[in-house]
């Protein structure tokens, strides 16, 4: 399978319409990650039928349309078609009529693939059929994706003779195979189904005859209930009037016992009426000796309260006494220490001022040193930057003299070099062209020769292949006939297999007239409504069962009846019975001479109505009989006997001819199979000899490029050599010339020493200067702290006067209130002996208060159980009046 052409739209990154020419040999697809190269390959396994979103690196199938950018809007489709080569024909009939095969899978969101080949819709079983036959698909090895050599080397056997049987071009064959088995698999599990269907129908078949008899039961038991019941209906009402004489009487007991029970009740709720009313008062007397005592608790709580009060109010007096003596003594102490402090900031005033004394003078001449000191470092320090560049730019000429010329002498040897190799390259390229023009001529000769012989194998291949196409038509035509063939076959074996069992299974243990007797077909329903279920009864002399009798003389049947004896073939204990039964066309007519009938006569129809002689009808589906069933069942089993053989004899001739036809489509196969073979030999050694002379024909370009390079190139080197020369010279020349660097070099060091002297001098000036104000700042410092300081102690020693007094005033006022606080227990003291003897009070009238109330309540509780016993005794009785 060569594949031509592969075109793209919308298809992940590819969002614009993009076709892939795939030409004959090599073709590569080359460029920096990220811009699609992996798509493509995804495109080729999509297209071929690919269903799973992972081998498209995506969640869902869906992913592979082009999802939008910030520039341009999603896509609601994509499309990829690829387009193979089919001019060998070995496309699938339906699609071989064309050189090429545009094979096309479109999605669309929310609907789901469509697949087209040529134009035409076709399932995607039949795009996977298609290359698997041609041993490839969507998880061909051939497709090598990212990471999948490594999986090919680790494969387990079984992944391995998948790859060795895609090469071998069988992986079509076993997809078949496997589609064939899975249709002879579910072909037996309906023959299966149908077996069991037939033993359900037989077994259901059993139950009916069943049921009929229990029916027939169930009629007779019913007639019998239905008199029993009307015997035990009377029964039951002569035991109902004597029940009622008995409940009368009852019911004029209960009325009394209820009126008594009424009347016990109405006493019992009225002496519960005098308890409730007697209760309020003892209730209202009880709260009342109660809010008494909760008033005395309550004033005994305040008392308390009170007391703790008082008892803190010396205690917080007398701790604020205590702390103002206190206060008193550290004010006191504070005034001795500021007027020690001031006398001590006024001695160190004296000996700063003093320091202080000629403080600018010796400034201004410690600044007038230091800037002598700066200006000479500067000129030093310009003089030695000047040496320095000079220095530097005389260093810098010499060493970009030095690397000119070693440069230009590289680049001389260079040339020199690659002008020799040039040579060489140049001769070696006229050699290989030489080679390469004879291979050429060698190639075309051979590529003339393969072409022929490819015509020639593609000649016999289109013969060979229209051969195996009528065999294949023939060998389709011969299985299908056979498979028809050996259906009808099976069908009829299989049904009378079936009725086989029907039958035997409806013979039972045998001797009965059902078993002796034939009818012909068409009429089984006519005789099983005229004997019906007497047919199940055996042919005996004694007991139940059919006696031979001799013939008798009866009368005639009325015209336009026949004799059914006629259409039965039995024993002579039917004689009689078959005399008098007539056969008639249909119902109407059965119903029209039904009058006529003489006793005993009976007329039949073939679908099974009845009519007898004593005026018994009955139509056809109630006369009908499982005798009648059995009969058609055992003419439908000879008929179908004798299908089953014509169809079985028919199979056997389809069978030979689908046989010869297998046969010739196998040799048919056979040589096609040859002249294909044949073929793509030929044109695997035309395309050999195609690449051969493609190649031999790339060698000679080359190597005539590479003689034109080589020699371009010695050229180019021999004039590099010259120039190279020539500004060597040059270089060495100026290099002569420039001064000598290390007197520029001496100058230098000389003024970095003269530098370093005047900077150490310059240093110390400026850090006696430094020192010198240091010095002075911080004395200027420190007498302004002593003025702020003695400010702040002479303040204090004029507040220490007041703050004395003001303690002594508050130390005066609190001693008054402890006299007063120290009075007041006393007086609670009084208050709480007069609480007492209220409080006792109280507690004596709340106990007389709750004992009255507990006595009344015990009264009532007694009145209340015996009003609901009343109550309910009352209604007990008046249940028992109404049960009456």
């Amino acid at each position: 399978m060569r594949f031509d052409r592969l075109r793209l739209t919308g298809f992940k990154s590819f969002v614009d319409p993009t076709e892939l020419v795939i030409r004959q040999g090599l073709t590569g697809v080359v460029g920096p990650n990220g811009c699609g190269k992996s798509n493509l390959l995804e495109a080729l396994r999509w297209v071929m039928g690919e269903s799973r979103p992972t081998a498209m690196r995506g969640d869902g199938m869906e992913d592979v349309i082009f999802a939008g950018t910030t520039r341009r809007p999603a896509r609601g489709q994509a499309e990829v078609t690829l387009a193979i080569d089919n001019r060998e024909r070995l496309a699938p009939a339906g699609f071989n009529d064309a050189d090429g095969l545009d094979i096309t899978r479109r999605i669309t969101r929310d609907a789901g693939s469509a697949y087209r080949i040529n134009g035409r819709e076709v399932r995607a079983r039949d795009v996977q059929m298609l290359f698997a036959d041609a041993s490839t698909g969507s998880q061909s090895p051939a497709l090598v994706r990212q990471g999948q050599i490594s999986e090919l080397i680790n494969a387990r056997p079984k992944a391995r003779r998948r790859i060795l049987e895609e090469a071998a071009g069988i992986g079509g064959l076993y997809q078949r195979r496997h589609e064939a088995e899975l249709k002879l698999t579910g072909a037996e599990a309906n023959l299966s189904r149908v077996d069991d269907t037939l033993d359900q129908l037989a077994a259901q078949a059993a139950a009916l005859a069943r049921q009929a008899r229990t029916a027939a039961r169930y009629r007779q038991i019913g007639g019998d209930l239905r008199a029993a019941e009307g015997a035990a209906l009377w029964r039951r009402w002569l035991d109902a009037a004597a029940a009622l004489d008995g409940a009368a009487a009852a019911l004029a007991a209960a009325r009394s016992a209820a009126a008594e029970a009424e009347g016990a009740a109405r006493r019992a709720t009225a002496t519960r009426e005098g308890a409730e009313t007697a209760l309020p008062p003892l209730r209202s007397e009880e709260t009342v000796a109660a809010a008494i005592q909760t008033r005395a608790s309550a004033e005994t709580e305040a008392l308390d309260e009170a007391e703790a009060r008082a008892r803190d109010a010396i205690a917080t007096l007398s701790a604020r006494i205590a702390q103002l003596d206190r206060d008193l003594a550290r004010e006191q102490a504070l005034n001795h220490d500021a007027a020690e402090t001031v006398a001590r900031l006024a001695a160190e005033r004296s000996r700063l001022d003093a320091a202080h004394a000629g403080h600018d003078a010796r400034l201004s001449a410690a600044a007038d040193a230091a800037r002598d000191a700066a200006a000479a470092l500067l000129t030093v320090e310009q003089a030695l930057a000047g040496l320095t560049d000079e220095s530097a730019r005389l260093a810098a000429r010499h060493q970009s003299a030095e690397r000119l010329a070693a440069d230009l002498r590289a680049m001389h040897d260079r040339a020199a070099r690659g002008a020799e190799q040039a040579g060489q390259a140049a001769a070696l390229a006229d050699q290989t062209g030489l080679a390469a023009r004879a291979a050429l001529t060698t190639a075309e000769a051979a590529q003339t020769q393969a072409r022929g012989d490819a015509e020639a194998a593609d000649n016999r291949l289109t013969g060979a292949e229209a051969d195996r196409a009528a065999a294949a038509t023939a060998e389709t035509a011969a299985r299908t006939a056979r498979a028809g063939a050996e259906a009808e076959a099976a069908a009829l074996d299989g049904e009378r297999a079936a009725l086989a069992r029907l039958v035997e299974r409806a013979r039972g243990a045998g001797g009965t007239m059902l078993d002796a007797v034939t009818v012909a077909p068409g009429a089984e329903g006519a005789l099983g409504a005229a004997l019906g279920d007497d047919l199940r009864l055996p042919a005996t002399a004694l007991g139940a069962g059919w006696r031979a009798l001799p013939p008798c003389d009866g009368p005639d049947l009325p015209d336009g009846a026949t004799p059914l004896a006629a259409q039965v073939t039995g024993p002579p204990e039917l004689a009689r019975r078959l005399a008098q039964v007539g056969v008639v066309p249909d119902a109407a007519t059965a119903a029209a001479l039904h009058p006529r009938l003489a006793p005993g006569q009976r007329l039949v129809t073939p679908a099974g109505d009845l009519v007898r002689w004593d005026g018994l009808a009955l139509p056809a589906g109630q006369a009908a009989s499982a005798a009648a069933l059995h009969l058609q069942q055992v003419n439908r089993l000879a008929a179908l006997t004798g299908q089953a053989a014509a169809a079985r004899s028919a199979a056997a001739t389809s069978i030979a001819a689908h046989d010869a036809a297998r046969r010739a489509l196998v040799q048919a196969t056979t040589a096609e199979t040859a002249a294909r073979d044949a073929a793509r030999a030929a044109h695997r050694a035309l395309a050999d000899a195609a690449r051969a002379a493609t190649r031999a024909e790339s060698d000679l370009s080359l190597a005539q490029g590479r003689a034109e390079a080589a020699r371009a190139e010695l050229a180019r080197h021999r004039a590099d050599a010259s120039d190279a020369a020539g500004r060597l010279a040059e270089a060495d020349r100026a290099l002569a010339e420039l001064p000598d660097r290390a007197a520029a070099a001496a100058a230098v060091q000389h003024a970095r020493t003269g530098a370093d002297a005047a900077r150490l001098a310059t240093l110390a000036r400026r850090s006696a200067l430094d020192e010198i104000g240091r010095d002075g700042t911080a004395r200027a410092a420190r007498l302004q702290d002593i003025t702020r300081e003695d400010a702040g102690w002479r303040a204090r020693l004029e507040q220490a006067g007041s703050r004395a007094a003001e303690l002594t005033a508050r130390r005066d006022a609190s001693a008054a209130e402890l006299a007063e606080a120290g009075a007041r227990p006393a007086e609670l003291a009084a208050r709480r002996a007069d609480l007492a003897v209220r409080t006792a009070e109280a507690a004596a009238r709340l106990d007389r208060a709750r004992a009255a109330l507990a006595a009344a309540e015990s009264a009532l509780m007694t009145a209340a159980a015996v009003e609901r016993d009343a109550e309910r005794a009352a209604s007990d009785a008046r249940e028992a009046r109404a049960g009456r």
